[in-house]
């Protein structure tokens, strides 16, 4: 089994107000200082030691790709959602991981959160089959597309949009915190959901490509799938 899955995030705001020096009261302006002054990369985006977890979709499929259950969580209490995480990553003894950015991000996002709420992960995730850097149990597209490194990291909203699959419809990541003070938390979960389809299917384009899935079998998987990503992406605009 797999678990292909994603995680949305906004700014832990009260630990980066602890963290640092002279942090103004204005949320707007300590995001700025933070950004400066922790950010990396062009974006100045956070590293995942400084984000809170709001949001996360997961799709288990067989080996073979079959989807078997969507499982997710969103909402304001961290902790609940790390322990709905937990507990749905201890339904299966062996499986792998598919995601985009996850070891860059969302892996040791969880690491770092589970930490801060006192709370122990399943043993898998700490097993040589996913800890391994080149393991085939913990799959992330942009290692699968960049050859770990020795070519550029693709965007998912670029894959997609090379592979004729429309990504990134719902929102943007920098729309998560808009969405999160409101409150709507539906919305995020949406958006959530999107992106694990869209990455789902991109796996099953590799698959195909890759000579590991047999055309027909790729067919019928990608219609399906392109199915429920248009029916995400329509309740969204409803």
């Amino acid at each position: 089994m797999y678990f292909v899955f994603d995680i949305e995030t906004i700014p832990d705001i009260p630990f980066l107000r602890m963290i640092l020096e002279e942090a103004p009261d204005d949320d707007e302006a300590l995001l700025e200082l933070a950004s400066e002054t922790l950010g990396q990369g062009k974006a100045r985006f956070l590293p995942p030691m400084y984000h809170q977890m709001v949001s996360w979709v997961g799709l288990w499929i067989t080996d073979t790709g079959e989807p078997r259950q969507k499982v997710s969580w969103a909402g304001p209490n961290e902790r609940e959602g790390l322990v709905q995480l937990i507990e749905t990553l201890r339904t299966y003894k062996d499986f792998g991981v598919i995601h985009h950015n996850g070891k860059g991000f969302d892996l040791p996002l969880i690491t770092y959160r589970a930490m801060r709420h006192g709370l122990q992960l399943p043993a898998r995730l700490s097993n040589h089959d996913i800890r391994y850097r080149y393991s085939r149990h913990n799959l992330d597209l942009m290692d699968e597309f960049s050859n770990f490194g020795a070519s550029s990291f693709p965007k998912l909203k670029h894959i997609g949009a090379l592979l004729g699959i429309p990504v990134k419809v719902t929102g943007e990541g920098d729309q998560v915190m808009e969405m999160f003070e409101k409150g709507d938390f539906e919305q995020i979960e949406r958006y959530c959901h999107e992106d694990v389809m869209a990455t789902y299917l991109i796996w099953l384009h590799l698959q195909f490509t890759n000579g590991s899935m047999m055309l027909r079998e790729f067919d019928d998987l990608r219609t399906r799938a392109m199915a429920k990503l248009r029916e995400i992406q329509e309740k969204a605009d409803e």
